[in-house]
């Protein structure tokens, strides 16, 4: 069994570092010169819609996955009929455009904040006066991180986003008071198993996430957020981990969006669960059975961004993951996490991991 994997980054190395542990076989398709997943596979360096690269990973592998969601839909329908692709292309196209994924959000009674489709100068002026100030002006496409994206707040600061962004296509999102932000994490396979992992809840900072938290105690959140991702789940006829980023404002969640892939808010999963989503994204695609995804106790993770100190390579608490990415500002370059017997020992490790980092 060889899997393809489109992007050798990190969540590309970890997936390749989780099909070590099940005896398989992976082969990237990455254009950098020294991606993080070269140590665990050969990777053809080549644009990710090079269609001669993409047919020689198509026609030595049995399943072709991949781990983000700017790549174009157009250059994977080549390959479609000639080896399985999952997460299948619907839910890639949904993701890459915000409005299409609000729709959707709509279509299966999502819970989300108002929206409106931006075209032009005159539509951001509407969308003001339909959904209030202040809101989120985001590009409908391509952004991350917090990347492509401006708070407005007064009429002002509309012509001002117009400025930044509007040479592209866009949306007007309301802002949402939320009390803190979690994620669900779910799986499905082939044969249309489903699994759940327990909430985290995640703190961002500059956009950029820089911690998580599992499990969150709140059962009925808990329940609503796991209906929501099986919602996904089975609409799509989905294969692979998706994650769903929601708000949380009291009792209620209002979805933000969803990412059909592994994702950096589940990284705790290799230590804190019985089986990391990434090994269960694996046995997905492949058509296996979902491995148990019970915690090992109360999990936390925190992201490396920018650097990736000396100190904090001598921590003797939790477990170091270096990506072996050129240290840049704002960059992803590795994480650590910890696993407790208790919330409270778990957010105890966090703190001297925190004051180390920072």
């Amino acid at each position: 069994m060889r899997i393809g994997i489109i992007g050798a980054g990190q969540l590309g190395q970890m997936l390749g570092f989780a099909a070590r542990s099940l005896d398989v076989d992976v082969r990237f398709v990455d254009p950098s010169d020294h991606p993080p997943a070269a140590v665990c596979g050969k990777v053809i360096q080549s644009a990710f819609d090079d269609a001669v690269a993409l047919m020689a990973l198509a026609d030595t592998c049995n399943v072709i996955t991949y781990e983000f969601e700017n790549i174009p839909v157009s250059a994977l329908q080549h390959i479609e009929g000639i080896v399985p692709i999952y997460p299948p292309l619907s839910a890639l196209r949904h993701s890459q455009d915000r409005y299409d994924e609000k729709r959707l959000f709509d279509e299966l009674d999502i819970p989300l904040a108002g929206y409106y489709a931006l075209d032009t100068r005159e539509d951001l002026h509407a969308a003001a006066k339909i959904l209030g100030l202040p809101m989120v002006i985001k590009t409908r496409r391509f952004g991350y991180d917090g990347k492509g994206q401006v708070v407005s707040r007064t009429a002002v600061d509309l012509d001002k986003a117009w400025v930044e962004l509007g040479d592209q296509a866009l949306i007007a999102e309301q802002l949402i008071p939320f009390d803190y932000e979690i994620s669900c994490i779910g799986v499905r396979n082939v044969d249309g198993d489903i699994a759940i992992y327990p909430l985290s809840r995640n703190v961002h900072v500059d956009g950029i996430l820089r911690t998580s938290r599992s499990p969150l105690d709140r059962p009925k959140l808990a329940k609503m957020a796991s209906d929501y991702v099986c919602s996904l789940l089975n609409h799509l006829d989905y294969v692979g981990v998706l994650a769903l980023e929601l708000f949380v404002v009291g009792d209620k969640l209002i979805a933000n969006e969803f990412a059909p892939r592994v994702h950096n808010s589940g990284h705790w999963t290799i230590e804190g669960s019985e089986t990391s989503q990434f090994e269960n994204h694996l046995r997905a695609i492949m058509s296996q059975p979902l491995g148990s995804i019970a915690s090992r106790g109360h999990a936390g993770m925190v992201n490396l961004i920018g650097e990736i100190s000396a100190a904090t390579r001598a921590l003797t608490v939790g477990e170091l993951h270096d990506y072996g990415k050129v240290p840049r500002p704002g960059r992803k370059l590795g994480h650590v996490t910890v696993v407790g017997n208790t919330a409270e020992q778990r957010d105890a490790l966090i703190d001297i991991i925190n004051k180390t980092v920072m």
